[in-house]
């Protein structure tokens, strides 16, 4: 069973936390991680894009010139794709990237990067974090104190405004709730630094 220090808002070690084995310390699977995190990045994607076939741009009805004689190279329409403002080849059209992963490999991907998050030493678990009102530099003190100097993504909880509020400004970091966290938000940063009840709140749901 994986042991992680405890720290306080001040940096301070105040004691240790057991993780679950069957979430923090699994085979971590890097074809379930490529498969969750290309899935992702498709179901961002808009798919708006639209171009117009030769057979959609307006005009080019007529033949430009008589087929011979001309000594130039025989042209059928003003609108086909080797002229300025012609039709498009093979040209795009809106479509729905949306990609399905199986449930079951959600699950073991999401494993394998906390996983890799533990045995890399990137996961800070914090005893509490509650702030009083929306300060910046009480965020950026805190980080400065629990040496994540790098990209950091903040679990909560809970939906909290404060920290929110007080994190959104500085460049690399990010905050959301742990109902909310994904494969790719944990893998693109350098350090995760996680609340205790959100640590519950994650054994809870995928031990």
């Amino acid at each position: 069973m994986p042991t992680v220090g405890l720290f306080n808002k001040e940096g301070q070690k105040v004691g240790d936390i057991e993780l679950a084995d069957s979430v923090f310390n699994v085979e971590v699977n890097p074809y379930a991680l490529h498969q969750v995190v290309v899935a992702l990045q498709n179901n961002k994607r808009q798919g708006t894009q639209s171009a117009k076939t030769r057979a959609e741009v307006s005009g080019g009805g007529i033949k430009p010139w008589r087929q011979k004689g001309t000594g130039r190279a025989r042209q059928g329409s003003i609108r086909a794709p080797q002229w300025i403002h012609g039709g498009i080849v093979f040209a795009v059209k809106p479509r729905d990237y949306r990609t399905s992963v199986p449930k079951s490999m959600r699950r073991v991907a999401m494993k394998s990067a906390l996983t890799s998050k533990v045995a890399e030493n990137e996961m800070i678990v914090l005893e509490s974090l509650e702030l009083d009102a929306p300060k910046t530099k009480d965020v950026v003190k805190m980080l400065e104190a629990l040496k994540a100097d790098k990209k950091t993504l903040i679990i909560t909880a809970e939906s909290n405004e404060n920290v929110y509020k007080s994190a959104r400004n500085i460049e690399g970091v990010a905050v959301i709730p742990v109902n909310n966290i994904n494969v790719y938000d944990l893998l693109k940063y350098n350090n995760i630094v996680i609340t205790k009840d959100a640590v519950s709140k994650i054994e809870e749901v995928y031990a």
